[in-house]
């Protein structure tokens, strides 16, 4: 095993022989196999254990024993105590879902602050089958069929050439130490009800269904490869990045058949799920100034084109506001905001709600800016004449802190036009020689 360990890990380059791995070990068998055979190759490697206090003493005496381990082997032992099930229940997120933010996220803090090159975890072939499967059951295209990635970001599975059988019998011919995880044992959960119940029976079936299943994958991940291929070759035919701005163009996408599969692949990669590329499509032949937001990037529909640029930190825009163009329709975030304009003809109903801004729209200068408050920002409020800070504002109108932190200033030239949802600029307001006026709606 020694020997297809070190062939996998050479021919998917998942590490070169002296780089630092972090090895993940909880101290089952699939994970301390996979520490023993780091330790024969001679590789540079630590060891981190997550401590989830999940299953009480049984958690304790898992890490007491992987540091055992460590020190055996005469390597660095990182541990971490989380409170998993606290995490899960005030994200409203399953136990296993919380394990697993929690641990990957340890990781990349390790992986940063240690200098680690990467993270290896014991995935092995079994593994591989059951995501296969639980991918089918939620749902997936193709790239949810082409199972676990040897490696994908910073994370490596040197394990991914041997299947569970393969493990237990070379932790048995070797006299390798492991512990049982006594909830392995239990259908409660989707993977174990897989691995308890369902392969069993697919055995029955076909005895040699896992490497059927592997091979299937193989091809998928293959297919996946074409079809990437394919895919970059569109991409040149529709897409430009000039000074960071991605540009496609309408006209060439419009020609793709079907329209919302192709773009789906073309946005995927700026984090666009297919929902929202989906919305992209339907609004092709839409008027322009709409805008779709993905945790990473933005969309703006053009008349000729869609515009993508990379939002900053925690969706932000790199330079704290964002840029509104005339003729915008609608906006989605940070905002969902919708644009109109109107003819201020006798008997024009001026509202005065604060979720609706009515503005002289010659009084407008293009782009409009949004953006958050800044300590020291004034405006006229509607009505008044003085210049007011925005902080006394806040307090006259008894804003709460949730409502500080969340005010958008809509800013027209150097001045605030309309502090969103709230009041308009008073330089702004619609008068008798007003002729059109621009309508600002916050929608919920």
């Amino acid at each position: 095993m020694l020997a297809q360990f070190k062939q996998y890990i050479s021919e998917f380059h998942l590490f070169d022989e002296n780089d630092p791995v972090l090895i993940a070990v909880s101290g089952g068998v699939d994970s301390m196999v996979m520490a023993e055979l780091f330790h024969r190759a001679g590789f540079n490697f630590a060891i981190a254990h997550c401590n989830f206090g999940l299953r009480g003493s049984e958690s304790n005496l898992d890490e007491k024993f992987v540091a055992s381990i460590a020190e055996s082997y005469g390597v660095k032992f990182h541990v971490n105590h989380f409170k998993t099930r606290e995490y899960a229940g005030f994200n409203k997120i399953s136990v296993q879902m919380a394990a697993r933010t929690l641990r990957y996220e340890w990781f990349d803090e390790l992986i940063a602050t240690e200098g680690y090159k990467s993270v290896a975890t014991a995935h092995h072939l079994d593994d591989q089958i059951e995501t296969f499967f639980i991918n089918i059951l939620r749902g997936t295209g193709i790239s949810g069929l082409h199972g676990i990635m040897p490696n994908r970001r910073q994370v490596v599975h040197p394990m991914m050439f041997a299947f569970r059988r393969d493990i237990e019998e070379f932790a048995g011919d070797e006299a390798i130490s492991y512990r049982e995880d006594s909830s392995n044992r239990s259908s409660k959960y989707v993977r174990n009800k897989l691995r308890n119940d369902l392969m069993p029976l697919l055995a029955e079936i076909n005895p040699e269904f896992r490497k059927t299943i592997t091979f299937t994958v193989s091809r998928m991940r293959e297919t996946e490869m074409l079809l990437n291929h394919y895919i970059e070759s569109i991409r040149k035919k529709v897409e430009t990045i000039e000074d960071g701005v991605i540009s496609l163009n309408i006209e060439e996408l419009s020609l793709l058949k079907p329209c919302d599969a192709y773009l789906y692949e073309i946005l995927q990669p700026y984090g666009f799920n297919r929902s929202v590329s989906d919305e992209v499509a339907y609004s092709l032949e839409e008027i322009s100034g709409k805008q779709f937001f993905s945790p990473t990037h933005r969309l703006i529909k053009d008349r000729d084109f869609l515009f993508i640029t990379e939002l900053g930190p925690a969706g932000t825009h790199p330079i704290g506001e964002i840029l509104i163009e005339e003729g915008i329709t609608e906006m989605k975030k940070p905002v969902q905001l919708r644009f109109s304009t109107l003819s201020n003809l006798p008997g024009t109903r001026i509202n005065k709600s604060g979720s609706i801004a009515m503005l002289d729209a010659d009084k407008i200068s293009w782009p409009l800016r949004l953006r958050k408050w800044n300590e020291g920002d004034t405006f006229v409020p509607f009505g008044m004449t003085n210049s007011k800070k925005l902080s006394d504002f806040f307090i006259d109108n008894k804003f709460s802190i949730v409502e500080k932190e969340n005010a958008w200033l809509l800013i027209s030239g150097n001045k605030i036009a309309w502090l969103v949802g709230h009041r308009i600029g008073n330089p702004f307001r619609i008068t008798s020689e007003t002729e059109t006026i621009l309508q600002i709606e916050q929608l919920d």
